[in-house]
């Protein structure tokens, strides 16, 4: 694996039970596109999120978050297979990583 390859903090991948699991990440991109936060600083990704979920459902978008956390996959290749646009793979990707590192994050302190 190139060094340029990211290694996220994710349980599954560590075995460090004070990483948080992909499965509290899915939870919370999921509930960030049911109940999007408007007056965040990231509302955009959330915004984003309502329409990746609305056009595939829970699904793929769980599938695409465990691939890029835990399997490594570069984000538009997690799509492959999903019927997904490549592009959603990306914002799926980025909102995971950023889901996880705000998770890790609340749980050193």
């Amino acid at each position: 694996m190139p060094d340029a390859e990211a290694l996220y903090d994710v349980r599954e991948r560590t075995g460090n039970p004070e990483h948080a699991s992909a499965t509290d990440v899915v939870d919370l991109v999921l509930e960030r596109a049911q109940n999007p936060r408007m007056d965040h600083q990231d509302a955009h990704l959330d915004a984003g999120l309502v329409a990746i979920v609305d056009r595939y459902e829970t699904e793929p978008v769980r599938t695409v978050i465990y691939r890029v956390l835990v399997d490594q996959y570069p984000f538009r290749t997690a799509t492959n297979g999903l019927e997904m646009r490549n592009v959603d793979g990306v914002c799926i990707g980025t909102a995971a990583n950023w889901v996880l590192e705000e998770l890790n994050a609340r749980d050193d302190g």
